[in-house]
């Protein structure tokens, strides 16, 4: 089972895959967990800025799948899950324990169960580089200061550790961009790594289908070696992804990664279909949000492709947004059809698409935790937005020119972009005011899919509108 190819390649069904990425405590509360009945959770709904728990849970995800799966979407994507005393749960303090606030081990097993039962596969998040300062040999530490036998698990430079110093006061410690409640680990301890390792093992033996990786550059490379080789002896189709925003090469080897969160494709999209309108009070070196020409995004893509092979490129999680930026339709000042056509290149990407929760209810969340909402269950979703995920995920299976990367992308003008293979033609005119003309630019053929309803070819594009034309009908 553990083959060259098994090891260094990534796994097929990557590129087959539309993902939903969700924040547990913010998407579904089921109900079903008793310990919430007599806690005091906050109100569904409320500022997602605020400390505290709105009580979303793993069985609110079994409820939601059928309409997940309806929307096309094949593997779901959990930010972690661990025990932990942070809504975000990135401040684990027992990684072998699901937090029972998500209904505990029991959920997971039953949420394992019911995606495999659907044909579908389930990502967790995974942070290995550093905990939260209530995680077991941390506390032990700052009981026991040097007599711990658990000192050497951290980056300890003075004693004792202050956990909760004083504004002004060193922690004692090495922790996640000097912030006291994110203890770093220290990966040159073997019992450190063993007990990483063994949590590495432990969930893909339970079930799960791969792990994305929380700040993994900030880890010793060494480490993530010996990780991929313990995930992929349990499971050789594991998918592992690395969180990492900008060039990847050194990580996409074949050694660590399989692919990372290609954030270059969501923000150079989102520049692109926004063009003027796009709001830029978020500044982020790696997020960078300012609108960009049609040739400055086919160079930007084509430019991130050239950095790896196929099969990487076939495996990277391709998303718009996350929890860690501003949701799409907020940059977009609530444009939804800037974000249609946002949604429409992401699906026309190799790789695999990653559709943040509440996308298809047109939440427009600002810079974290803002875009962290609780999804508006009680009101009615967005079916344009709801079934234009479904129609992309549907074109995807129907053509793998797509999944595979054939188009090659090409300028119509300074609002016009057109992606071609031999069989098929993407037009996409990001206008607001312009039709897009066609006649000289467009083969003779059906169009299998458009964003604006139309059902034969016409002689312009209109505004802020998409059509996939191919030279026979869609399957």
């Amino acid at each position: 089972m553990g083959g060259a190819v098994a090891f260094n390649d990534p796994p097929e069904w990557v590129s087959n895959a539309v993902l939903y990425q969700i924040f547990p405590d913010r998407f579904r509360r089921s109900g079903r967990v008793v310990a919430q009945r007599s806690l005091s959770l906050k109100p569904w709904g409320n500022d997602p800025a605020e400390q505290g728990f709105q009580g979303g849970d793993l069985y609110g995800v079994i409820e939601a799948l059928e309409e997940l799966q309806g929307m096309g979407v094949t593997c779901l994507y959990l930010t972690p899950i661990f025990s932990s005393a942070a809504n975000h749960r990135y401040h684990a303090y027992d990684y072998l324990t699901v937090d029972p606030l998500l209904g505990g081990d029991a959920a997971l097993d039953a949420l394992i169960a019911a995606v495999h039962q659907r044909g579908m596969r389930l990502v967790l998040d995974g942070v290995f580089n550093h905990c939260g300062r209530g995680f077991w040999a941390f506390h032990h530490l700052v009981e026991n200061g040097q007599n711990s036998p658990y000192r050497d698990w951290f980056h300890v430079h003075s004693w004792p550790v202050r956990p909760y110093p004083e504004e002004g006061m060193d922690c004692g410690y090495d922790c996640w961009w000097a912030v006291p409640d994110l203890p770093k680990f220290n990966h040159a301890d073997p019992g450190v790594r063993d007990h990483l390792l063994a949590v590495g093992r432990h969930w893909i033996e339970r079930g799960i289908d791969g792990w994305r990786l929380d700040v993994p550059a900030e880890v010793p490379a060494d480490f993530w070696v010996e990780f991929r080789r313990v995930v992929r002896e349990v499971n050789p189709d594991a998918w592992i992804v690395g969180e990492i925003w900008g060039d990847a090469r050194a990580w996409l080897q074949g050694e660590h990664f399989d692919g990372v969160m290609n954030y270059r494709l969501g923000w150079s999209t989102l520049c692109w279909v926004a063009g003027d309108h796009l709001r830029r009070d978020y500044r982020n070196p790696e997020y960078p949000l300012d609108p960009l020409s049609t040739e400055q995004l086919i160079g930007i893509w084509d430019t991130t492709a050239g950095w790896y092979r196929p099969e990487v490129t076939r495996a990277q999680m391709n998303l718009l947004d996350s929890h860690d930026v501003p949701r799409a339709l907020h940059s977009l000042q609530g444009d939804v059809a800037a974000l249609k056509l946002a949604l429409v290149l992401l699906f026309l990407q190799p790789g695999a698409p990653c559709v943040y929760y509440g996308t298809e209810a047109a939440l427009a969340g600002g810079p974290e935790p803002g875009c962290r909402e609780g999804f508006p269950w009680n009101r009615p979703r967005c079916e344009a937005l709801q079934s234009l995920i479904r129609d992309l995920a549907a074109l995807r299976t129907h053509q793998s020119a797509i999944r595979e990367g054939c188009l090659i992308w090409s300028s119509l003008g300074s609002d016009g972009l057109l992606g071609q293979t031999d069989s098929l033609q993407v037009v996409i005119n990001r206008s607001r005011e312009q039709h897009l003309p066609l006649s000289d630019h467009i083969r003779s053929g059906t169009i299998i899919w458009s964003s604006n309803g139309l059902n034969a070819t016409p002689d312009a594009l209109g505004c802020q509108s998409a059509v996939v034309v191919t030279g026979s009908e869609s399957p």
